[in-house]
C-alpha cells in the first residue's frame, strides 16, 4: 500500500512537473487586437500586436494593420532583444521572467488610447525637423486622417498615417518620446 501510494506521489509529481514546464516556455506568447480608423475616418481597420517566442533572447513583436477591405497595409518585427536593450539598462532586467512580463506590459500597453491620434496632424501644426517627408505632413493635415505611434526604444517614437496619395502608411514623424 505505501508502495502505491509512493509510486503516485512520485507520478504526480512528474506530471506536475512537466506540465508548469510547458507552461512557462509559452508565457510570453501574448496577442492584442484593436479595430481603429485609420485609412479612413469612418471606417474601422484592425491593429494587431503579437508577442511570439519562447525566451526573450527570441522572441519578437510583430504590428500589423489590415485595412477594412482585409488588405495587410502596414507590417512591422520588432525583436525583443532590441527593445530590452533600447528600454532599459540590463541590470534593471536581469531575470528572464521580468524581461518577459516587461515586454508582455508593452504589448499590453501599445493600444491605449493616447497612441491613435484623431487627427495625425492638426490644420495649425507646423513641420519641424522631426518630419521626414513636408508634403506628407501637408496632406495629412489635408485628409484629416488618424495617426498610430508606437516606441521602438525609450527614447524613439515612431508616427505613423496612411497615405491616401501613395496608398501605404507612412512615417509622418519620428523622434524623442516626451518625458512623463
Amino acid at each position: 500500500m505505501k508502495l502505491a501510494s509512493l509510486s503516485l506521489l512520485v507520478l504526480i509529481m512528474a506530471f506536475a512537473s512537466c506540465t508548469s514546464e510547458s507552461a512557462k516556455q509559452v508565457t510570453g506568447n501574448l496577442e492584442k487586437t484593436s479595430l481603429q480608423p485609420f485609412t479612413d475616418t469612418l471606417k474601422q481597420d484592425t491593429f494587431k500586436i503579437a508577442l511570439k517566442g519562447k525566451t526573450s533572447k527570441d522572441m519578437s513583436l510583430f504590428f500589423t494593420i489590415v485595412n477594412f477591405n482585409g488588405e495587410k497595409i502596414y507590417e512591422k518585427e520588432m525583436k525583443a532583444a532590441d527593445l530590452l536593450k533600447g528600454f532599459l539598462a540590463s541590470a534593471e532586467l536581469k531575470k528572464e521572467d521580468d524581461k518577459i512580463k516587461f515586454l508582455q506590459d508593452e504589448v499590453n500597453d501599445f493600444f491605449e488610447d493616447e497612441h491613435f491620434l484623431v487627427p495625425a496632424v492638426m490644420p495649425d501644426e507646423k513641420p519641424d525637423e522631426n518630419v521626414p517627408d513636408k508634403a506628407f505632413y501637408e496632406e495629412l493635415k489635408q485628409s484629416g486622417l488618424n495617426g498610430f505611434d508606437y516606441s521602438t526604444g525609450k527614447d524613439d517614437k515612431v508616427y505613423i498615417a496612411w497615405s491616401v496619395k501613395e496608398k501605404k502608411v507612412k512615417v509622418y514623424y519620428k523622434c524623442c518620446q516626451l518625458k512623463k
